[in-house]
């Protein structure tokens, strides 16, 4: 998976170093938010978070490679049934 150049988006990202400030409740399933920033490969310019202008510092691109080292891509069924 190829994740957009962070610099070039106007979101704030956490940092990989700061992966252990990450909920764990956020990196123990495929939410379906984090399901939709995987498929777009983290591109800001999809997601309807990165356009609400929340003052809070975007995590999915660390959460989404913490899903992956822990429990794999999401199911193709759960994939299907969010993009249906």
């Amino acid at each position: 998976m190829k994740i957009k150049d962070k610099k070039e988006s106007k979101v704030q990202y956490l940092n990989a170093k700061d992966r252990n400030e990450i909920s764990n409740s956020i990196t123990k399933n495929w939410t379906d938010q984090a399901m939709r920033c995987y498929l777009t490969g983290c591109n800001c310019e999809e997601c309807s978070v990165a356009s609400g202008n929340y003052s809070f510092v975007c995590q999915m691109p660390s959460v989404i490679e913490i899903l992956l080292e822990q429990i794999g891509p999401p199911e193709q069924n759960k994939v299907r049934k969010l993009l249906a």
